[in-house]
């Protein structure tokens, strides 16, 4: 059966209304600044960067196969728009960044629980250009005349943006292309200017980068050229399912749950 959320918004906050029913869930977070509350013993929120969605779609699916009773919502969106979610009251149960600075700013302000904090999977920084196009194969490349628009994250909230700036600054090509830089609110959008033309290259995750049939790869940057990219995750102290949460927080780093995140680009994490 499938389920209704309502809203009910309140300025400055929303205030979240009411969860009636339970379906897998998945909430795209961009313009939002609330979630759904769960049913308390049979749901669980999960708060995951948005360049994780197909991935965790998919981990999601495979956990449900095993307990058909739990209701798994994903929240999807920007590691820094989580973060502020989670700072005003949000109810979520496990938080996954794509930085270790969202994931630290919280535990510095005691939001998460410490001892529960895993590195789950890693990821790449690379260039990428519609697959008809060649006026690109390297990150210097970027600074022809030719290259009118660069998609980027927005450094200040998306962490594969604020990848991608240490990386051009170490390469020491950042002030040259700065004006070049289209910023965008998640790494998604990045793809869709490639795939649309409204930009000649883009700077994103790999596991991004492999999405779409009509975008290609044609640059890496090398992992000397910025911090190491890792997805922490980590419980909630508010969790209201602390005990589901943990178990699904422990299924993320099962084997099965890596095979599933390497499918979709990512690399596993040995700690």
């Amino acid at each position: 059966m499938k389920r209704g959320i309502v809203l009910f918004l309140v300025s400055p906050i929303i205030v979240i209304g009411i969860l009636i029913g339970c379906s897998e869930r998945n909430h795209e977070t961009e313009g939002l600044e609330g979630l759904p509350v769960p049913v308390e013993g049979r749901s669980i929120t999960v708060s995951a960067a948005s360049s994780l969605k197909d991935a965790m779609n998919a981990i999601q699916a495979a956990y449900v196969k095993h307990n058909p009773e739990l209701n798994i919502i994903i929240n999807m969106g920007s590691s820094g728009q989580l973060q502020q979610q989670i700072e005003q009251g949000a109810p979520v149960d496990i938080f996954i960044s794509a930085a270790q600075r969202q994931m630290n700013a919280l535990a510095d302000k005691g939001f998460i629980v410490t001892d529960s904090r895993v590195n789950l999977v890693r990821n790449e920084i690379v260039v990428i250009a519609h697959k008809d196009a060649n006026m690109v194969t390297s990150f210097e490349d970027l600074a022809s005349p030719q290259v009118r628009f660069i998609g980027i994250g927005n450094p200040e909230s998306v962490p594969a943006g604020s990848y991608a700036k240490e990386a051009l600054e170490t390469m020491e090509l950042w002030d040259s292309l700065k004006d070049k830089l289209v910023h965008t609110l998640n790494v998604r959008q990045v793809l869709s200017y490639i795939e649309l033309g409204n930009a000649d290259a883009g700077i994103v995750y790999h596991s991004d980068a492999l999405l779409s049939e009509r975008i290609k790869v044609v640059a890496v940057a090398p992992e000397t050229s910025h911090s190491p990219i890792l997805y922490p995750a980590a419980l909630i102290q508010s969790s209201r399912n602390n005990q589901h949460a943990s178990q699904f927080l422990e299924f993320l780093q099962s084997d099965e749950a890596k095979e599933i995140f390497q499918q979709y680009g990512f690399q596993t994490v040995n700690e």
